[in-house]
């Protein structure tokens, strides 16, 4: 019996560790060939933003939208939402509440003013799983995902807060 538990528990460790490598440290990336907005979540600013005015640059969409470009630790995005000269189309809102969540709905009430179908979100890579879920709740469009440069540690370390809130939003925040 106890052998029994011990296997059981194994297969259970076992499973997590290839689900959490699969959807927070190699996660699938889908950029599409064009969409109607990307858009920047906030948090790990710098590699983030640079990834979304990338892809825009690249002419991916035409427009970038970024989420709390307004936080005085993001420099860069204070001078895009600022609007000053930018080398593409600049849209800033922020999020409430403050969090992917808020995010997910702030942006789809732009894309709606704005009659978008398609956006490109932009995060870091341990994050894309659980906002293109909690994007398609929110978005009536189709959302594609890219993942902005970071580390396999830092993707590593990020595994136990994200697996509690992919949890959460799967199980309690089933809405938008």
């Amino acid at each position: 019996m106890r052998r029994a538990a011990l296997l059981v528990l194994l297969g259970l460790v076992i499973g997590w560790a290839i689900a959490a490598a699969v959807l927070f440290v190699w996660p699938p990336q889908h950029v599409p060939a064009k969409a109607d907005a990307v858009v920047v979540l906030a948090g790990g600013p710098a590699p983030r933003l640079a990834e979304g005015l990338s892809l825009v640059r690249r002419g991916i969409a035409p427009v970038l939208v970024i989420s709390d470009g307004w936080s005085a630790t993001w420099p860069e995005a204070n001078r895009l939402c600022a609007g000053r000269p930018a080398p593409v189309r600049v849209l800033c809102f922020h999020p409430t509440p403050y969090d992917t969540h808020g995010e997910a709905g702030g942006f789809a009430r732009l894309a709606a003013a704005r009659h978008w179908g398609s956006v490109l979100v932009v995060s870091s890579r341990y994050h894309i799983a659980r906002a293109k879920l909690l994007f398609e709740r929110c978005f009536d469009g189709t959302v594609y995902t890219a993942g902005a440069h970071q580390s396999v540690w830092d993707r590593l370390l990020s595994v136990p807060s994200e697996t509690v809130k992919l949890g959460y939003a799967l199980i309690w925040r089933r809405g938008c």
